[in-house]
């Protein structure tokens, strides 16, 4: 069997040491989509380096997202076709704000192993701290396609109810054609977001966005809208990855908020609203 659980389970961890700096930063914010337009000055505080801030989601990929998906997929007990790969969910918890430039170590195990039946689910967990202590946590579920069946816990199945009425704030964001050429350039290489062979091997019609950049462009737009731009307010966000995005489409965001939390739902427009992410939370002060 290409998963084994329980040695996945009892592998010891993998740390190694992480970099970044304005510049990691500020080509993350592009790549999700900061900088329309290039002069607001919202939008100067993703793009120049005078004002810069950190988009807590950029956890996903400082230091090129290492240990991330793909060299945990290379973890004992795991052997799987990279074509069967999805990211299911994601969720970060934020420990303080993350600084624009920083070194810290990064620690990742397999957290959890569960089986879905007709596909396995990876539970892969970063801890990530520098001098300071602790900055973030980040649990990334990646869906096997074919490698369930063994038997093996099928995990937690308990989701969140759906938000009632009407949302209290919806917004559109366009993505550009490009905008997975641009993304990838942060770390994540996985030719399913650029290769259309590839991505046809996969049942996808061509390339789609990353997970991760829709996850990005989301927290992006409840921090403008919702928390006045205030990124150190997030204190953890989570989502479960509900259907595909194409570069070039519309992604619309509706947006529940309560005292502590936003409920989010995001669909693509060109597609009658057809889910993207979905289960989304974002916890904030």
């Amino acid at each position: 069997m290409p998963i084994d659980a329980a040695k996945a389970l009892a592998a010891g961890p993998r740390s190694g040491e992480i970099r970044w700096d304005r510049r990691d930063v500020q080509l993350y914010h592009l790549g999700i989509g900061a900088g329309r337009p290039a002069t607001d000055p919202d939008e100067l505080r993703y793009t120049l380096e005078t004002r810069l801030h950190v988009l807590p989601s950029f956890a996903t990929v400082a230091g090129a997202g290492s240990p991330g998906v793909i060299s945990g997929l290379s973890m004992p007990g795991i052997d799987v076709d990279l074509a069967k790969v999805l990211h299911g969910g994601q969720r970060l918890e934020l420990h303080r704000p993350i600084p624009v430039a920083g070194t810290a170590t990064a620690t990742g195990r397999i957290a959890a192993v569960y089986d879905k039946g007709k596909a396995a689910v990876l539970v892969m967990r970063t801890e990530v701290a520098d001098a300071d202590g602790p900055l973030w946590t980040n649990d990334a579920q990646i869906f096997v396609r074919g490698e369930g069946g063994w038997g093996g816990d099928r995990g937690p199945s308990m989701r969140p109810e759906p938000p009632a009425g009407e949302p209290d704030r919806t917004v559109e964001r366009p993505v550009r054609e490009d905008q997975a050429l641009l993304y990838r350039l942060s770390g994540d290489y996985n030719p399913l977001h650029a290769d259309p062979e590839f991505a046809k091997l996969a049942g996808f019609d061509r390339p789609i966005l990353h997970g991760l950049c829709t996850y990005g462009m989301t927290l992006k737009a409840v921090v403008d809208t919702l928390l006045d731009g205030d990124v150190s307010r997030v204190r953890s966000y989570e989502t479960r990855f509900a259907g595909v995005l194409y570069p070039g489409e519309t992604l619309r965001i509706r947006m529940w908020r309560a005292a502590e939390s936003t409920r989010v739902a995001v669909s693509a427009v060109e597609r009658d609203d057809a889910p993207v992410l979905a289960d989304t939370i974002v916890q904030h002060s």
